[in-house]
């Protein structure tokens, strides 16, 4: 029988899997942070599409104030969007941030903006 030699043998360290173990589990936390605001960014760009189908200002702030009741949007109001009119199409568009709290004095700042069309 043979003895392996240590510079054979292959595979990874204890310490290895402790630190590839630790940066995945950040990552996981910081991404299930994430995924919730991506979600919502995509209700809000679903509200504004909806929103810009009407015809005056009242009407589609109104809009989107029922779709965002609907999508339980929180991040935003119907005050914050910016209405225009393009030719005879109306643009609404919309910018907001999230600050996710990671550690201690550490925050990630997400910064979304978007438009109806």
């Amino acid at each position: 029988m043979k003895q392996q030699t240590r510079s054979k043998q292959r595979g990874i360290s204890f310490l290895g899997l402790v630190f590839v173990g630790g940066v995945l589990a950040v990552v996981g936390v910081v991404a299930a942070q994430v995924f919730p605001t991506f979600v919502e960014y995509q209700a809000v760009l679903k509200a504004t599409k909806k929103a810009s189908s009407g015809n005056t200002v009242p009407e589609v702030r109104t809009l989107f104030e029922r779709a965002a009741e609907v999508d339980n949007i929180t991040s935003m109001k119907a005050k914050d969007l910016e209405i225009t009119k393009d030719g005879e199409t109306i643009v609404v568009r919309f910018a907001y941030q999230r600050e996710i709290h990671l550690a201690g004095p550490a925050y990630l700042t997400l910064k979304y903006t978007g438009q109806s069309n």
